[in-house]
């Protein structure tokens, strides 16, 4: 990633593909800056919008044609209308942070979605606060950025309704709440993740499973849950609320969790853990009291991010399809754009177990 210098929204950056220069195809930006106009009027003047001067319009299309841009249409796999050929050619993408192993996966999923349409993202980091990732919203929607992937948005339902009302196109990526039908939504199979993991971890004969959960308020901590539980009840096992710690998927958050089941007069014998951190937090605290993994107690992640392959022993994980996820969130995008009504609107990715060293058969 590489800061867009000159910038037109604070805080973001366009991808490294993003050619600001006259080299390769010509961009809407560069024809903004070639009539000495922001991209956004340039957009609007292509578009044939009427808040536009006609000076303006006539020097923005007189640039656009000397400089081939009016023969840029994106009508490939994609099937944009001809009509709708002045795209800006960004794409907002949100998400609370760009560099854990999570967020970055998706995100270069995205990117290569978009490049190969020859399109870019201007990613926006948002830290998870509600009010300055609104504010990255609003100006998306009004530099007139062809739509957006709202990866993890803190925005609620009636938020998001809003914003669709208004006619962005957006798609949401790992959604925090329940939203509408309607709301184009792109996520992995959470339930069907937890209860293939906790039934692995039922078949090599534990009975005392902890887990360490995401916030509760989380859509995707509370579907985990639910496949954890509906595994342990499908083998006659009552789950117990005790086994059950909330963490915040940072290691931190692991290893205070796992430090209060393993105080338990009765502890697991197993952890699942709700992401890769937070199980790599649980072997921390294992070591720390010399209880061995796998042989004293078994650990079990979700996400398989790089920190399942290089964790001590390797970690047995839920695999979430992260790359794809970025990407079919940007194939949704593309058909709304093209005016496809894409069904279903509500997209849920199949998750996998990967076995690796951090499991074991429980010592009875």
């Amino acid at each position: 990633m590489v800061a867009d210098q000159g910038s037109w929204l604070n805080g973001c950056v366009v991808d490294a593909s993003y050619q600001p220069s006259g080299r390769g195809r010509v961009t809407i930006r560069q024809v903004a800056e070639l009539a000495g106009v922001s991209v956004a009027t340039a957009s609007r003047a292509l578009n044939g919008r009427g808040d536009v001067s006609p000076e303006t319009r006539r020097l923005v299309a007189q640039v656009a044609r000397s400089s081939g841009y009016g023969n840029r249409q994106r009508t490939r796999q994609v099937g944009l209308a001809a009509d709708n050929a002045h795209w800006t050619g960004i794409v907002g993408v949100t998400m609370p942070y760009s560099a854990p192993a999570y967020f970055a996966t998706i995100l270069s999923g995205a990117v290569e979605a978009l490049s190969e349409q020859d399109m870019h993202a201007l990613v926006c980091p948002t830290g998870h606060q509600h009010n300055y990732e609104r504010s990255l919203i609003e100006e998306l929607v009004r530099a007139e950025t062809d739509g957006a992937v709202l990866v993890l948005p803190e925005e609620s339902p009636a938020e998001l309704r809003e914003l669709k009302r208004q006619g962005f196109r957006f798609v949401v990526v790992d959604p925090l709440y329940e939203l509408d039908e309607d709301i184009p939504v792109v996520s992995a199979a959470n339930a069907a993740g937890a209860h293939q993991a906790t039934e692995h971890l039922l078949s090599l004969g534990h009975r005392r499973i902890g887990a360490i959960t995401g916030p509760t308020v989380g859509l995707a901590t509370r579907r985990r849950l639910m496949g954890y539980h509906s595994a342990q009840v499908s083998a006659g096992v009552i789950p117990d609320p005790a086994l059950e710690q909330e963490g915040d998927y940072l290691l931190a958050g692991g290893i205070a969790a796992a430090r209060r089941l393993l105080a338990l007069p009765d502890p697991p014998t197993a952890i699942l853990a709700f992401n890769d951190s937070m199980a790599v937090g649980a072997i921390r605290v294992a070591r720390e009291l010399g209880l061995s993994v796998p042989d004293e107690l078994s650990v079990v992640g979700f996400d398989d991010t790089v920190e399942a392959e290089i964790a001590h022993p390797p970690l047995t994980t839920v695999r979430q399809p992260l790359r794809e996820l970025g990407r079919m969130a940007v194939d949704l995008l593309f058909r709304l754009m093209a005016g496809q009504q894409s069904e279903p609107l509500q997209v849920e990715l199949a998750t996998r177990l990967v076995q690796r060293g951090s499991t074991a058969h429980a010592r009875h």
